[in-house]
């Protein structure tokens, strides 16, 4: 007995010192990337930045104002389509699909959108929107976009409300509520911070996202805010700059990718601040 439980705790350190090796090498990684943005970045976020267009090749100064602008524009309006699409399918999955057939087929349909390479869905919506029309634009950018967000808010949700007790909704069901109402006012309420954090993941996936862009809103070295012509945004502002071999360009990279992660790490942090405290209440 004691050489057993003398093999099981080695066994058991090992594991536990593997862990924390793997833990610290991730972690390490991750500190070094962070490092290297922010050092590189954080130079570049000054007011210009933030006033002045894109400048063009060879020059000095500018900013990112109209890429900031397009992408608020362009992920804003995909936000506002993917999320209540993305929770109502996911509650509809979690809540009225348990058997059903077509709750089967969303599922798959949900699984291999979330596993697609986001380029090929930027040339879906090319071939979709953009030959149609002939001519790139904002909206083309936001249905790329959403069209990546929604299969991450729907799993999500699904997620979250497949958590919830089942006693939550017998009692609510005892009281005498329909059942879309338990749904609604019930039990996505009770994982309303699952939810909005699915969101927040679907909005960071798409604030970063490059492919789609190049194929959709194309980009603008102008300042637009029409988003039925090209529109400019960061992720391919920052592709593009990356590129160059004008100096000013690549620090102006550095700035936009300092910014969108700065951006991302905010909302998160703000988020789960903001929902601890309802809790807590």
């Amino acid at each position: 007995m004691n050489l057993r439980y003398a093999r099981r705790k080695a066994v058991n350190a090992i594991n536990m010192s593997a862990s924390a090796v793997t833990v610290a090498v991730g972690l390490a990684a991750l500190a070094w990337i962070l490092w290297t943005l922010f050092y590189n970045g954080l130079t570049a976020l000054d007011l210009d930045f933030f006033t002045k267009s894109t400048p063009a090749p060879g020059t000095e100064g500018g900013g990112m104002a109209n890429a900031i602008v397009g992408s608020l524009l362009i992920v804003g309006f995909a936000t506002l389509v993917s999320t209540p699409i993305g929770i109502l399918a996911g509650v509809y999955l979690a809540e009225f699909g348990e058997h059903s057939r077509f709750a089967s087929v969303t599922r798959f349909v949900v699984d291999i959108m979330l596993s697609a390479p986001s380029i090929v869905i930027g040339l879906f919506v090319y071939a979709l929107a953009v030959a149609t029309t002939k001519h790139f634009s904002g909206w083309s950018g936001s249905l790329a976009l959403s069209l990546i967000a929604i299969p991450v808010v729907v799993r999500t949700t699904e997620n979250m409300l497949r958590l919830v007790p089942g006693s939550l909704r017998e009692a609510a069901f005892a009281l005498g509520a329909p059942r879309w109402k338990v749904s609604l006012t019930v039990t996505l309420r009770a994982v309303r911070g699952g939810v909005v954090t699915g969101v927040l993941l679907a909005v960071a996936r798409m604030i970063g996202e490059t492919a789609p862009l190049l194929f959709t809103a194309l980009n603008n070295q102008f300042f637009s805010v029409d988003m039925n012509k090209p529109m400019a945004n960061l992720p391919v502002v920052i592709f593009n700059f990356a590129l160059s071999p004008y100096e000013n360009w690549q620090r102006l990279a550095w700035g936009g990718a300092a910014l969108i992660a700065l951006v991302v790490l905010g909302i998160n942090i703000l988020t789960r601040v903001v929902f601890r405290d309802q809790t807590r209440r």
